[in-house]
């Protein structure tokens, strides 16, 4: 799952990023509101991380610009603003969450996944694609009732497939959400690390779009 984090205290910024990455997120950070409107441009990300006292100017009036674009993305705003006036702001303008700093990246991580689940129409934590069950959690996962191991790197493409069923997902999307945007990476990566979940699944069950990307297939025959 892809974060778009931003904030400008790069300490703070660290330590939210590492604390995640361990959870099995991967994260793009910005430090000003005008990076967020060229990231939200170039990239696809499942939720919105945002404190509100940036550099350029109130992030109010950025979440009134995402909306009145059409962009759904659920925004948690992250900030040490505790008024009632400006929760209030942000959530009338199209906030979907109001976290207050300091906060317990336990409690962050619960409402990432609340937020996510609301916006995918997830029911509960633990996600079921054919006879793939997975738990966003505890990051378990089971194949046909077995326990599979997974890496790192492909826990992060199994969860995006499972939130995105039947859906074709590009490659470059893909490069990102493993990698991010100043990742060193190998130009077949992502292809050795759909190999590796194809060979714990089922060659069948990733499919390749020749040209465009991949695709978790919900039904398909054995």
């Amino acid at each position: 799952m892809r974060i778009l984090l931003i904030e400008d205290d790069k300490l703070l910024a660290l330590g939210i990023i590492t604390a995640l990455k361990r959870m099995g997120y991967r994260l793009e950070h910005c430090t000003t509101g005008l990076q967020a409107k060229q990231a939200l441009l170039n990239g696809e990300f499942a939720l919105m991380i945002l404190d509100l006292g940036l550099p350029d100017g109130s992030a109010v009036s950025l979440i009134t610009t995402i909306r009145n674009k059409g962009n759904n993305i659920p925004i948690l705003v992250l900030t040490a603003q505790d008024q009632l006036e400006i929760k209030l702001a942000a959530l009338n303008n199209g906030a979907d969450d109001y976290l207050v700093k300091p906060t317990d990246v336990r409690e962050l991580e619960a409402r990432i996944r609340v937020l996510v689940r609301r916006n995918s129409e997830i029911k509960d934590d633990i996600l079921f694609v054919s006879d793939l069950r997975l738990d966003l959690q505890s990051h378990d996962c089971q194949y046909k009732g077995n326990k599979i191991i997974l890496t790192k790197r492909e826990l992060l493409l199994l969860k995006e497939f499972m939130l995105n069923p039947n859906r074709i997902l590009s490659r470059q999307y893909l490069d990102e959400l493993s990698f991010g945007w100043d990742g060193d990476m190998d130009s077949n990566a992502t292809e050795v690390h759909i190999h590796h979940l194809r060979k714990k699944l089922s060659n069948d069950l990733i499919r390749t779009v020749r040209g465009v990307g991949y695709m978790l297939i919900e039904r398909y025959d054995v």
